[in-house]
């Protein structure tokens, strides 16, 4: 059984200006994780396929779910928030992913994007975060290209563990 269903990924535009090229290329992003973890099974979404690294297809989809609801709903809009997998956000949300199955995963996954597009829907790209980083204040389209980044690092990650689990290759 494959319990996470492949998305239709859209190529984002080439000629389009900055709000309109951010977005999109962060949704192509997070459809590609999705992709890159469609038609397994729960056992081998949850194979740490490169020892001794604990990576899974699972815990970085879990991770990235919990880094939707961080930026957008602690740092971007300071609500208090509540982490699915790792409720104090350091690092475990890679522990144990055989005890969540691939398709409550994807629909948290969902759940967690459709609460980010909504806390950032309407705002400005120059709006500043409620709550500060280290560093000050951070705007949103530095916490948009943010995302981008992370997610881009672990879709690398994603498609040399699905090589290894079934020897799927492809972007």
């Amino acid at each position: 059984m494959c319990p996470i269903e492949q998305p239709e990924r859209v190529e984002p535009s080439r000629t389009a200006n900055e709000a309109d090229a951010l977005w999109p290329m962060l949704d192509y992003y997070r459809d590609t994780l999705v992709v890159k973890c469609a038609g397994l099974s729960d056992e081998q979404l949850s194979t740490r396929a490169v020892p001794p690294s604990n990576l899974s297809l699972l815990g970085i989809l879990r991770h990235l779910a919990e880094v939707e609801v961080y930026w957008f709903g602690y740092v971007f809009t300071g609500l208090d928030v509540t982490y699915a997998y790792d409720p104090e956000m350091i690092g475990a949300d890679f522990d144990n992913p055989a005890e969540s199955p691939g398709e409550a995963v994807a629909e948290k996954f969902y759940e967690c994007v459709a609460r980010s597009n909504e806390l950032a829907k309407d705002k400005g790209l120059d709006s500043l975060s409620v709550r500060t980083t280290e560093q000050g204040p951070i705007n949103l389209r530095c916490i948009v290209v943010h995302l981008i980044e992370e997610y881009a690092r672990h879709c690398g990650h994603a498609d040399l563990l699905r090589e290894v689990i079934d020897g799927a290759t492809g972007d």
